[in-house]
């Protein structure tokens, strides 16, 4: 007598097809995961909106902009980027900022208008320059904006 036990498999042997539906239901998973994922991004951004838009820029804002220049400064480097948002949130979804034109403060709204008026108020006559770029381009678009602020010397 020959020991088959040890050659064949404990258990029924799933067909193909139990094997596809198996894929599939983790495939379905898998997006499910991915929507719910999207539905809280999407709720995060209309509260960020909702903030940018209707508030104006608070005290707890200002001291991480603070805190972010102290650590820059802590680290030996002369510029630091201090707010970000998408380029939505511009006039023109920030293609004026992306080619560079002089009048790209025109086209801010919120919180990104009121920093930067408080930037040529206060900051500017300080020494401090101020530029916005475009930070990622998610599908070949532009994605954020972010603020850099910087107190390089002046070049003579």
């Amino acid at each position: 007598m020959s020991d088959t036990s040890k050659t064949e498999p404990k258990g029924a042997v799933p067909s193909a097809d139990e094997l596809r539906r198996e894929i599939l239901q983790k495939q379905l998973d898998q997006l499910e995961k991915e929507d719910k994922v999207k539905d809280v991004r999407q709720k995060e951004l209309a509260k960020f909106a909702d903030d940018f838009f209707r508030k104006h820029v608070g005290e707890e804002e200002r001291a991480m902009i603070n805190n972010v220049v102290r650590r820059a400064v802590a680290d030996g480097k002369l510029e630091a980027m201090v707010y970000s948002f998408p380029s939505d949130f511009c006039t023109d979804s920030g293609r004026a900022i992306n080619n560079a034109d002089p009048d790209w403060p025109q086209t801010l709204q919120g919180k990104a208008k009121e920093l930067y008026d408080r930037f040529k108020e206060v900051a500017q006559p300080q020494g401090y320059k101020l530029k916005a770029m475009v930070i990622n381009f998610p599908g070949g678009v532009p994605g954020d904006i972010g603020f850099f602020l910087n107190w390089e010397p002046p070049v003579e």
